[in-house]
């Protein structure tokens, strides 16, 4: 479901080209109240602040709320977590990690603090998806 979406065909810098362009692929939302069981897919940016069990993926960038779950793999270009997630993600992460293993592969980036401990989940840092 695209909510908010809007496109435009005025032209400018490749930069803001570019964020017009992820603009018009809209937001997406998993309400706190929704529990979906199954894959999802976004183009564009994809919040969560419900619960999602299956494999999450989204264009542009993917949001996860406090008290919002995701048990599945994450693919997106940015992650900003403040919930949890129980799979892998592959992004690069705005948000503090905790984890008993972290991979950071090449191109990847994590803003934020990472604590390491036993029982969390692990987590995957990709370069460009």
């Amino acid at each position: 479901m695209g909510i908010f979406s809007q496109s435009t065909t005025q032209n400018g810098p490749p930069a803001v080209a570019a964020r017009r362009r992820q603009e018009a692929h809209g937001l997406s939302i998993v309400a706190p109240d929704l529990v979906v069981t199954g894959d999802l897919k976004a183009e564009g940016v994809l919040r969560v602040e419900g619960q999602v069990s299956g494999n999450v993926e989204a264009g542009g960038q993917i949001l996860l709320s406090e008290g919002g779950v995701i048990e599945g793999d994450l693919k997106t270009r940015e992650a900003v977590i403040a919930g949890e997630v129980r799979g892998s993600i592959t992004a690069s992460v705005q948000g503090d990690i905790l984890t008993p293993r972290l991979l950071i592969q090449e191109g990847g980036r994590v803003n934020g603090a990472v604590r390491m401990e036993s029982g969390a989940t692990t987590v995957v840092v990709g370069g460009s998806s």
